[in-house]
């Protein structure tokens, strides 16, 4: 634990470890942002909340992909757009990279005697490509997966079981996440939550000024 009562950090993966896929709107212009906005929107759901959306269901573990790719589908047709899902996910698959700064920073954390987590909202399907991004067993004391717990963010249960395996109290823990949503609910659980923009050297630099390093 640091002087500043933290002993444990805790991340998010995409958008975090990997640059958000969210973002590449911005670097859209006029009717392709908005085409792409409305396909997201479809595919993903209303990403802020935890519904009954076929992608929340799969996030959750509670169906596989082609069953919530076809309720995608309808749900697109009964808006008049003709949409398929993995076209729309290949946008968000970018390039592999992974930021080298982030992963240094967690070993700086680990070094430091702090406990690490991820929790991600992610798929059965997609676990294995993931995990193979990252040195994981070297970074992390758990790994919480929304389709393994049934659960995704920002459902605050799913932090609650983070931090009970941990056994570090809300206030002592961190949480980084590049969706703003997944930020307030961890921080209305008194966990300290930092938001990671599309540059992450600004949320590393709270994270240490927090942390009193």
């Amino acid at each position: 634990m640091t002087d500043h009562g933290v002993a444990a950090v805790l991340f998010d993966f995409g958008g975090v470890f990997t640059p958000s896929p969210f973002a590449l709107l911005a670097t859209l212009d006029g009717d392709e942002r908005d085409l792409l906005s409305r396909q997201i929107a479809h595919v993903f759901g209303p990403y802020d909340r935890d519904t009954d959306h076929p992608w929340h269901r799969l996030e959750r573990g509670e169906t596989t992909m082609e069953p919530a790719f076809e309720e995608i589908r309808a749900l697109a047709a009964a808006d008049g757009m003709e949409l398929e899902p993995l076209r729309v996910l290949r946008h968000f698959a970018g390039d592999g990279t992974v930021r080298s700064e982030v992963v240094e920073h967690v070993r700086r954390l680990r070094a430091a005697g702090l406990r690490t987590a991820i929790v991600t909202n992610n798929l059965h399907e997609v676990r294995t490509m993931w995990q193979r991004m990252l040195p994981v067993d070297e970074l992390f004391d758990l790994v919480v997966d929304s389709s393994e717990e049934g659960v995704r963010k920002p459902d605050p249960v799913i932090f609650e079981r983070t931090l009970e395996r941990l056994g570090v109290l809300a206030a002592a823990a961190v949480f980084l996440d590049d969706v703003e949503s997944n930020v307030e609910a961890a921080r209305a659980l008194g966990m300290h939550a930092i938001h990671v923009t599309a540059d992450p050297a600004g949320a590393l630099a709270e994270l240490e000024a927090l942390l009193g390093h």
